[in-house]
């Protein structure tokens, strides 16, 4: 909506300049009224405060262009910073899930050996249950048979002899059942040893697998949130692309105007300079500090060259610093810096009438600028060629130097 206000106001003005055009071009070209003149310096000061305006507006444009190409650059370096870190934080992911693979493996390693362990605790505490019942049926008997088994003993064995080997062999069996039952106890209490410290192992297994897990699951979560800042990031990316790009427009359409307001400047300008009549009023002295003339006009030998000159103008030997006045009325057509010249000042007095101020310290009017007879336009100095502080007059008539003498009058 402010892009639309903005252009049609900025068609309004373009179309108004244009009819301006087209108006001074239809105007007759030669002499005209001095109201005529007056009326295209107004309007072209008009024109040129309006282009003043607009490039001020234009500045403000170009500088919050630059403040949103920061903005949107910090913002990109936030996200690509953010960005950076969900990689570092995927792949701490990754490590969780092979810390969590290693784990599962251990564990179920840890798991297989539990189950080998009580395997061979339930063999071993068979084969204790098997012996134990042996020796407590061997005993049983024993117990059950009393004195009668020992005396049945004695009258079956072959001697006396005989039935002391046959004893000597029922306590070595009993020792037998006796020791072979301790190591079978040894062995289950072994086995279970076994068996409680691998389940310790695995539930510190379980214990790290869950802390991974938990590690891993807050990592997510982390994750989860960088990237919902990414996204806000980006969001405010987008914002500020879409604000630089109407800014761009903006400064698009104004650099539009300002290029239609110059080209209507330029066009009354060239119509002024045809407009402009010299009424054959008498010229003031340039320079009003010094009436000595040091070089006069024609040919002449050139004071750092040596050779036979033409001379274009005269000098006037004034101070450095001392004021230049224009001679009369007129529009500055040149106001800068020439490596013959030095700092020179041209103006249009109209009817193809130009005068021309040469090798001044310092300029204090522009191109375009309307000057009035008597007001000072710069400083006697010695820039360019010039072998000291004067002021060179040049006076122009229908493309050709002329003696000043004809317009200013002889000291």
């Amino acid at each position: 909506m402010q892009n639309k206000k903005l252009f049609r106001k900025i068609s309004k003005a373009v179309a108004v300049g244009i009819s301006t055009v087209l108006l001074f071009t239809l105007m007759p070209v030669g002499r005209v009224s001095a109201d005529t003149v007056s009326d295209l310096q107004a309007s072209i000061q008009e024109k040129q405060n309006q282009i003043k305006a607009e490039q001020g507006e234009r500045d403000k444009i170009k500088s919050n262009i630059t403040n949103v190409k920061q903005v949107k650059a910090k913002l990109e370096q936030s996200k690509n910073d953010l960005a950076a870190y969900v990689t570092e934080l995927d792949h701490t992911v990754m490590e969780i899930n092979d810390k969590i693979d290693s784990l599962n493996e251990d564990i179920f390693q840890k798991q297989a050996e539990i189950d080998e362990t009580k395997k061979e605790l339930d063999e071993a505490i068979e084969i204790k249950n098997s012996q134990y019942a042996a020796m407590k049926k061997r005993v049983q008997s024993l117990y059950e048979q009393g004195d009668n088994y020992y005396l049945e003993l004695l009258f079956t064995t072959h001697g006396f002899g005989d039935f002391l080997n046959s004893m000597e062999n029922i306590n070595k069996l009993a020792d037998y059942d006796a020791n072979m039952y301790a190591r079978y106890n040894e062995t289950v209490d072994y086995v279970t040893a076994c068996e409680e410290k691998l389940e310790s192992e695995e539930a510190s297994l379980q214990e790290l697998k869950k802390a991974a897990e938990e590690e891993k699951a807050a990592t997510e979560e982390l994750i989860k949130t960088k990237q919902e800042e990414i996204a806000a990031y980006q969001a405010d990316i987008a914002h500020q692309a879409a604000t630089l790009q109407e800014y761009e427009a903006e400064l698009a359409a104004r650099d539009s105007v300002i290029a239609q307001i110059e080209q209507q400047v330029a066009a009354q300008k060239a119509q002024l300079a045809q407009a402009r009549v010299y009424d054959g009023g008498a010229f003031c002295w340039p320079a009003p500090s010094y009436t000595r003339v040091s070089s006069e006009y024609g040919y002449r030998v050139h004071p750092i060259y040596g050779t036979q000159k033409f001379h274009s103008g005269v000098d006037l030997a004034a101070p450095s610093g001392s004021p230049i006045l224009a001679a009369y009325d007129g529009t500055v057509v040149g106001a800068a810096y020439n490596a013959s010249m030095g700092n020179y000042v041209m103006i249009d007095h109209g009817d193809n009438l130009y005068t021309i101020y040469m090798h001044a310290s310092k300029l204090l009017v522009s191109s375009g600028q309307t000057v009035s007879r008597g007001q000072k336009i710069a400083l006697v100095g010695s820039t360019g060629n010039s072998t000291g502080p004067h002021l060179h007059f040049t006076v122009k008539l229908n493309g050709s130097y002329v003696t000043p003498w004809n317009y200013i009058p002889h000291p």
